[in-house]
């Protein structure tokens, strides 16, 4: 039976259509992927995202334990920050990429991609296991999934639109004075006004434009949920479903766990090597990371255009050569027809002597080989044209 998040029956209130994504009963669309992927461009859209998994991991050896786990240097946190990175397995392949908070000295919650849940769980646990008695020392890590429930606000008008929904009391002022204030990765913990315990809002997500994900309890998602799409309704926000989500990140090119990461992927070779952190001494991988590094991959994630009609390229497509020597070089992890761009857009793996910008493509669509190039990244910035 497919799991459901706290919000299933809103979403089937809403007319959202809903599929099986990763063993979750989640929505695709509600007004359409189109719609919504132009809301969010736009104004701003509201995602549920309480499939996600959240972990705790705290400690006096809480950092240390999980600079050894992780790919990015935990070190660099400061309290109310949070960073992107990776778990990799000593092969360098990503077990899976994630977002890690530091609460405070000590303290940090992780945020995980849902279907890998209880593979993330099952690693940490067997590696706190493995740890000497000094490196897991205090630490107490818990798969706290079930705890809660998440949104993703997300749009040029995110801001304005959690304003409005907190209301201008005077004792919000404080609250909303300080989520104001917040930069990229930076977060904040406080109550929501009127809901059960804390929020944490953090200024993260996964669209390319601004916005906010908050993390709240299971009892009070519903509550913000209705809040935000009441107080965004005269700024053109709507509820929005994964497939919007997908566009959203094909176009801005972040890499989707399944899709462009998997066990037998490295961050290098999917061009996150930015969250990588080599200086930072032994974890777990790091030995084929740093030759990959130096020695270059045999492939390369590459962003590509379709450069002449065709129907959508999609995920496992053929990527060939073009020439009297064409010949296949590689495959689409994502693909789809971009709402801000008009054109067929995508990502995916192909032999690096092939992958500088301008290289001339074809993808094989549906028996036929289509013209394509690859492209600088992000394939789309938001608030231009390009």
């Amino acid at each position: 039976m497919l799991k459901r998040t706290p919000l299933f029956e809103t979403h089937q209130k809403l007319g959202a259509k809903l599929i099986d994504f990763g063993g979750w009963e989640m929505p695709l669309q509600y007004s359409g992927i189109m719609e919504e992927h132009k809301a969010v461009r736009e104004a701003a859209g509201l995602f549920d995202i309480s499939h996600m998994g959240e972990f705790s991991v705290s400690g006096r050896s809480a950092e240390t334990f999980l600079n050894r786990i992780l790919t990015n240097d935990v070190r660099k946190l400061q309290d109310g920050e949070g960073q992107y990175t990776q778990i990799c397995n000593p092969d360098g392949g990503t077990i899976d990429d994630l977002y890690l908070y530091r609460l405070g000295k000590g303290i940090y919650t992780l945020v995980v991609n849902a279907s890998r849940i209880d593979a993330d769980a099952d690693w940490f646990r067997r590696e706190l296991a493995r740890c000497e008695d000094g490196e897991r020392e205090g630490v107490i890590f818990a798969d706290d999934s079930s705890a809660w429930g998440a949104l993703a606000l997300q749009g040029p008008k995110a801001g304005e639109c959690l304003k409005d929904a907190l209301g201008q009391r005077p004792d919000n002022r404080g609250l909303l004075l300080g989520l104001e204030s917040l930069e990229k990765n930076q977060l904040a913990v406080a109550c929501w006004p009127g809901v059960e315990g804390q929020v944490i809002f953090s200024r993260t997500g996964y669209t390319g434009e601004d916005g906010f994900e908050l993390l709240c309890s299971p009892a009070a998602v519903g509550q913000i949920w209705d809040a935000v799409l009441e107080a965004g309704a005269s700024l053109g926000v709507k509820p929005c479903g994964l497939g919007a989500r997908d566009t959203l990140r094909t176009e801005v090119c972040y890499p989707l766990y399944g899709h462009e990461l998997d066990e037998a992927t490295t961050p290098i070779e999917a061009g996150v090597g930015w969250s990588v952190a080599l200086d930072k001494g032994d974890f777990i991988g790091r030995d084929v990371l740093v030759r990959q590094n130096e020695e270059g991959v045999d492939r390369r994630l590459i962003a590509f255009k379709m450069t002449g009609r065709s129907a959508p390229p999609r995920p496992g497509y053929p990527v060939w050569s073009v020439g009297d020597d064409a010949k296949r070089i590689g495959e689409v992890t994502s693909g789809t027809q971009s709402p801000s761009l008009g054109v067929g857009i995508g990502l995916g793996y192909i032999s690096r002597e092939f992958s500088s910008k301008g290289t001339s493509l074809e993808i094989e669509i549906r028996g036929r080989r289509a013209a394509a190039e690859v492209a600088p990244k992000p394939l789309y910035r938001p608030n231009t044209s390009e």
